[in-house]
């Protein structure tokens, strides 16, 4: 300063001036504020300028970047209190991840103090918060969180809504929600749909059948389904259904359930419709499951009630062994016996069953049937082996005769064709009842004698040959017995052919007597659609076979006893209770 003082003195010496000494002491005192302010906004002062500005031009301010934005911003480390509260802007970019704010409890002032860190490193000035200024920001903060998360929801639903499924349906309920609760409408479907179709045809190259007759075409239908449908009303009610072809038992195969779920403060707790279950908490009284019906759960305060109205489609048994056997207790009534399995060919072994059976084992009959074709009515879609026929009751009958319009023949008493005028009537008087078409017709005249169709005489159209591991024939006693039960509007014709002293004797037509398929078979009728017992026939099925359930019974282990329901008394007895079979016992 000196040397540039010198300087000037040496440069003009004629135009040094001196300064007044206030401006000296003006200059210090405003250096001193320049300091003093630089200090306090810990900024560095500019560099001095080598030649100084004149006094005349004033410094103009440097402008805030950020008090001229159209939005205010955040700031990033936050300085006090108000920088937390302060308003967040969508404008904002998120803070790194890097910088976060903590907070740290100090039990000696009971405050809160706001760090913020990069790392381990605090990169601002902490400050002290207290419990309420701690508490507001933390509300504040909770709920900023909670909106900004139900705003990306919906945005979410909005932008990935998916498509229509009509396996897996969601409908909105609206105002309904308030009684069935959240959740909406939804329907789902799963499972799997199998379907097997095809159309099979058969032709037989025979020439004594017509053309018409060497093909058979039938449409052959098979279907495995397995699935499920679970439906739902809100949280409280739901549907769920199942369905499965594949299912062991008939009970397991559909099941069907539609149950609500009341509030915490309904009567109504619990309320199911379909396949329930009842359970019980006492091996007293035991429950029972695989029922169908409704089952209702009620709650008076601390007084709970189960109702429940339902049909049972299960039933427990208990089994006992002994010495590796299997002993099982029963009860059969008389009248359960085993209907629509068991028949007898002809009423003459039904007449003569004691006198050939009362040697046995030595059947005493003479009578060995040696061939046998049975028909019943074809419900199952196999044509292979199929005819149409006509069934007579009376048809090698000679002395159990229904209508008085067939004559009997005197002579011949064992069953045969020739045994009354049936057959030789049919196929003179009436020739047209060897159409299927025309039975019908044909055989009306026949209703002035009292004979009618569905009672004295059955059509069936393409009925259905049995095997013989449908059925098991006694070759002696004349019985026949099938595996399975017939249904009661099912028609059971039959032809057999039986040597008796030496002669051969035929009930009915076989298939190879009459070759031509196009004309009807007229057989031997052992069961029809019309069930009385004023007919002769009803007397042909058996009504003294039981069925006990079990197989491979053993002689020695077997005991049966019979007893006689009293009606005076009320309680089983051993004996009837007549003065003559008093001294009988029933069971021998």
């Amino acid at each position: 300063m000196a040397r540039h003082k010198a300087s000037d003195t040496q440069a003009s010496p004629t135009r040094r001036k001196r300064r007044p000494l206030w401006v000296a002491v003006l200059l210090v005192v405003s250096c001193c504020a320049i300091g003093w302010s630089q200090y306090y906004k810990s900024e560095l002062p500019a560099p001095p300028s080598l030649s100084p500005a004149p006094a005349t031009t004033p410094a103009k301010p440097v402008a805030d970047t950020a008090s001229t934005l159209a939005t205010p911003v955040q700031q990033t480390v936050p300085q006090s209190y108000e920088d937390l509260m302060e308003r967040q802007y969508s404008a904002d970019l998120s803070t790194p991840s890097n910088v976060r704010t903590e907070a740290d409890f100090d039990p000696a002032t009971g405050c809160y103090v706001i760090r913020t860190k990069v790392g381990d490193m605090e990169i601002a000035t902490p400050f002290i918060l207290s419990e309420q200024q701690y508490n507001d920001w933390q509300t504040r903060q909770s709920m900023y969180r909670y909106y900004h998360k139900r705003n990306s929801q919906q945005l979410t639903q909005q932008t990935e809504r998916k498509p229509f499924d009509i396996l897996d349906m969601n409908f909105a309920l609206g105002p309904l929600e308030k009684i069935f609760g959240p959740g909406g409408v939804s329907l789902k479907t799963q499972g799997s749909v199998q379907i097997d179709m095809g159309i099979k045809s058969n032709f037989t190259n025979n020439p004594a059948l017509s053309l018409n007759s060497r093909r058979k075409t039938f449409f052959d239908f098979n279907q495995k389904i397995q699935a499920t449908i679970a439906a739902s009303v809100g949280d409280r009610l739901k549907f769920n259904m199942s369905y499965n072809t594949d299912a062991t038992f008939d009970f397991d195969s559909k099941n069907l359930k539609l149950q609500y779920e009341g509030g915490e403060d309904d009567i109504l707790k619990y309320i199911e419709a379909g396949n329930v279950s009842m359970t019980t908490g006492s091996s007293l009284i035991k429950g029972s499951t695989t029922l169908f019906g409704i089952k209702a759960r009620l709650q008076f305060g601390r007084l709970t009630a189960t109702a429940l109205v339902s049909q049972q489609n299960s039933e427990s048994r208990s089994v006992s062994t002994r010495g590796g056997v299997q002993t099982t207790p029963f009860t059969v009534n008389a009248d359960q016996y085993d209907a629509n399995r068991h028949f007898f060919l002809a009423h003459f072994f039904r007449d003569n069953y004691d006198q050939f059976a009362s040697k046995l084992p030595i059947v005493t009959s003479g009578v060995q049937i040696t061939r046998v074709e049975v028909w019943v009515t074809n419900k199952s879609g196999n044509f292979n082996q199929s005819r149409s026929l006509v069934a007579f009751m009376d048809l090698g009958e000679s002395s159990h005769i229904a209508n008085s319009h067939w004559v009997a023949n005197p002579t011949l008493q064992n069953p045969a064709n020739a045994s009354n005028d049936l057959l030789s009537q049919i196929k003179t008087q009436y020739p047209d009842s060897r159409n299927i078409n025309t039975v019908t017709q044909a055989l009306a005249p026949l209703s002035a004698f009292g004979i009618e169709g569905g009672r004295d005489y059955e059509k069936v159209e393409s009925a259905r040959l049995l095997t013989e591991s449908e059925y098991t024939l006694n070759p002696t006693l004349g019985y026949i017995s099938f595996k399975s039960q017939m249904n009661s509007d099912d028609v059971l014709g039959i032809a057999y052919e039986y040597t008796y002293n030496g002669k051969v004797y035929q009930v009915g037509e076989f298939s190879s007597d009459i070759t031509s398929t196009d004309q009807t078979l007229f057989v031997k009728m052992l069961k029809g659609t019309t069930i009385s017992t004023d007919l002769p026939m009803w007397d042909l099925m058996m009504k003294n076979v039981y069925s006990l359930g079990a197989y491979q019974l053993q002689n020695t282990n077997f005991k049966l006893q019979i007893k006689y329901l009293s009606d005076t008394t009320g309680t089983q007895i051993n004996y009837p209770p007549y003065p003559a079979l008093t001294t009988s016992p029933c069971c021998r």
